[in-house]
């Protein structure tokens, strides 16, 4: 049973005519309003260099703090269909609060992408799901793994994730995801050349990443917004990027100075 019924959220057409969904439990839409499907694929896709790796890895794993509404697998799917991927992907995503499936039945996501037909149906995903991991064969090759409950109780051992999708609530509205010891665990989780993404450009964001032992970059935000972080535990993964002063930034989250 989710812990969302269809009075806690509200359905939003964002500006591009995709849907995203507006939580009164954190006071915040779950994308930005001025695109859903168009944040997701800049930020998530675009960025972390995810798109190339479809077409020349043969393994992926991709991590997503924040499933939300599911948009971002839904993304991942069509893109991969796009390119033909062979590659095995294994798509790992933790939610504390699932939306109803009554909200998801709704998302007009389908209208938006290039193999509607193909794409797994969220309401689907999320009717039943139960506390813990929950296993669901996409196609032959893809496969997600759905974690409802809290990111504190979320141990998947080793996955070595590629990718990090870091779409959780802003760091004012769910400050417990922003946090050094949230990136320390999420380092553990991954290879060594993860690359970990996210619409935030908070100063604490980036102050908790380097004191987790991350190399911070900022780039060009989505859709209005100025910033962005691409953060990666191998330099060369963002040898084109502004990257930031990491011990500086690390000594100041330390000193509490982003408090």
């Amino acid at each position: 049973m989710s812990d969302t019924s269809p009075e806690d959220s509200n359905l939003i057409v964002t500006k591009d005519g995709s849907h995203t969904v507006y939580s009164r439990r954190f006071d915040q839409h779950y994308h930005n309003p001025n695109g859903a499907i168009a944040e997701s694929r800049y930020v998530f896709f675009k960025q972390s260099g995810l798109l190339e790796a479809l077409t020349n890895q043969e393994q992926i794993t991709i991590l997503e703090v924040g499933f939300g509404t599911g948009l971002n697998l839904l993304v991942l799917l069509d893109y991969y269909l796009q390119h033909d991927s062979t590659a095995q992907i294994s798509y790992y995503a933790i939610e504390g609060f699932p939306l109803a499936p009554e909200t998801a039945a709704s998302f007009n996501y389908r209208e938006q992408l290039t193999h509607p037909q193909k794409s797994p149906t969220m309401a689907d995903l999320l009717t039943g799901l139960s506390e813990g991991m929950n296993d669901f064969a996409i196609t032959d090759t893809v496969s997600a793994h759905i974690f409802y409950g809290m990111f504190a109780d979320f141990d998947p051992g080793h996955i070595n994730a590629d990718y990090i999708f870091h779409d959780a609530f802003s760091p004012g509205a769910n400050p417990q995801l922003w946090i050094r010891d949230t990136f320390t665990k999420l380092k553990g989780w991954s290879s060594d050349n993860a690359v970990l993404t996210t619409y935030s450009a908070a100063s604490k964001a980036q102050g908790a990443l380097a004191s987790a032992g991350w190399k911070v970059a900022k780039t060009q935000g989505a859709l209005g917004k100025r910033e962005m972080i691409v953060a990666s535990l191998a330099a060369d993964r963002l040898a084109e990027l502004k990257r930031i002063d990491e011990e500086r930034y690390a000594r100041r989250y330390k000193q509490g100075d982003f408090d």
